[in-house]
């Protein structure tokens, strides 16, 4: 079915700051998932705490909006339990990369096949524009009394690092630009992450719009090259290390644009077919647990399994 993108559309307000670059992400995801023809039934957006964690009320597809710092967890438990969805995690820079963290790390270890934007405004936007984890020390946005005592965390150099097989970085008003990127993403089959730079016009007014037009370039105008030219060991870690070290350019020139994929890593649900072959065609979401409303897993088994490790067994009930 084709499908345009106010098919993507749904009838909630979206209350974002005018000029806000959400805006933009919005617009190329509508794009991209109409290009795609995504079935909204088999698509699932995923999103955390934050001006960004807004954005699946407003995807006419499965939605899902989880807990600070946990929609990665979420999106991996979704993703694990039926790898025939496509799984779309959003969040912003505060989400992902502060309490989110580990959560980030550990998705690039894993290599799950699902694809996870960040909104990188480097404040903390719905909470009055505190410092974020991407928000370069010594900086001294409009809601700071004092310049940021805290270092900055590098998200595509991180990515590269936890093992992201797609790494990438846009801007939210390269809307074009970035609807090719979140294409390519969905496309890949692995673990993929987007930094989206995106403007908070009301608390960054340091990484404005008028900063960023003066600073971004297009990787791919320069004839770069994000594919190891084959499966080896040196010619990964070859276009691996070149790419660590583009990702260290900033002040004057930012590149936008994908940076690294690598397509020879095994995905985490090919990983668990090795050990289960049963889980290609009978993984958690297809597997029935109850018949008429009634269990078909006899309880009196687990009792008996875990009955050395119950407590007061009596006084509990069992």
């Amino acid at each position: 079915m084709v499908r345009d993108m106010n098919f993507y559309k749904t009838p909630v307000w979206q209350d974002w700051c005018p000029g806000c670059g959400n805006y933009g992400i919005i617009a190329a995801v509508y794009k991209a998932f109409a290009e795609l023809e995504l079935d909204p039934s088999k698509t699932v957006v995923v999103s955390g705490i934050g001006c960004s964690g807004k954005i699946s009320h407003f995807i006419r597809v499965n939605g899902v909006h989880t807990l600070h710092g946990r929609a990665i967890p979420f999106a991996m438990g979704i993703k694990i339990a039926n790898p025939e969805l496509e799984v779309v995690v959003h969040g912003g820079d505060g989400d992902l990369l502060g309490i989110g963290a580990g959560h980030f790390v550990a998705l690039g270890r894993r290599n799950i096949d699902m694809v996870v934007i960040m909104h990188d405004n480097k404040v903390y936007g719905l909470t009055k524009g505190q410092a974020s984890p991407t928000l370069p020390r010594g900086i001294k946005t409009k809601s700071l009394a004092k310049p940021n005592i805290q270092d900055s965390l590098n998200p595509i150099a991180l990515a590269l690092a936890s093992g992201y097989t797609f790494v990438a970085r846009a801007y939210a008003f390269e809307s074009e630009h970035l609807k090719e990127i979140i294409k390519k993403a969905i496309k890949h089959k692995g673990a993929a992450f987007i930094d989206v730079l995106q403007p908070c016009v009301t608390f960054n007014d340091i990484h404005t719009v008028e900063y960023y037009k003066n600073r971004i370039y297009k990787l791919e105008d320069g004839g770069w090259d994000p594919l190891p030219r084959e499966e080896s060991e040196e010619a990964v870690m070859e276009k691996l290390l070149k790419a660590f070290e583009k990702s260290m350019e900033w002040n004057d020139r930012i590149p936008i644009g994908v940076f690294y994929i690598n397509p020879y890593v095994p995905t985490f649900e090919e990983r668990i077919v090795e050990k289960n072959p049963s889980y290609k065609t009978n993984y958690p979401a297809r597997q029935v647990i109850d018949r008429n409303g009634k269990p078909i897993v006899d309880i009196n088994v687990f009792k008996k399994l875990f009955q050395d490790y119950i407590v007061n067994v009596k006084n509990k009930g069992f």
